[in-house]
């Protein structure tokens, strides 16, 4: 494998990795709503399963943690790849935000619509 295979498998599962963490994000706030919305269902107590949806919303909170070191571990894989003089690769969807290379704020007014 040259040097840019190798790149693209790394970025790719960066990538993958980050998809994940996000559907479990996803998965994880479904099963809080499937609580709410079956114990209405039954016409049971809002206390009730209290501490199995604390915990569900427990682990939301930390794949939220998870997700800033892997968004973090990006950051730091981007600085690695310049360091080393490999110009710019790109993986994944395109349009990412540099924030961690360049924290200016943005003028974002000329890329939003505003209200005539």
């Amino acid at each position: 494998m040259d040097r840019t295979e190798v790149v693209a498998s790394v970025a790719g599962d960066l990538y993958a990795t980050e998809h994940a963490v996000d559907a479990a994000i996803t998965q994880a706030t479904t099963l809080v709503q499937s609580f709410i919305g079956a114990r209405a269902a039954l016409s049971l107590s809002p206390v009730a399963a209290t501490g199995s949806q604390a915990k569900a919303m427990e682990a939301i909170a930390a794949l939220a943690v998870a997700r800033e070191a892997i968004i973090a571990c990006h950051a730091e894989m981007q600085k690695d790849h310049r360091r080393l003089g490999w110009g710019t690769f790109a993986a994944g969807p395109v349009g990412k935000p540099d924030d961690w290379l360049d924290p200016q704020p943005r003028d974002r007014t000329k890329d939003h619509l505003r209200v005539a």
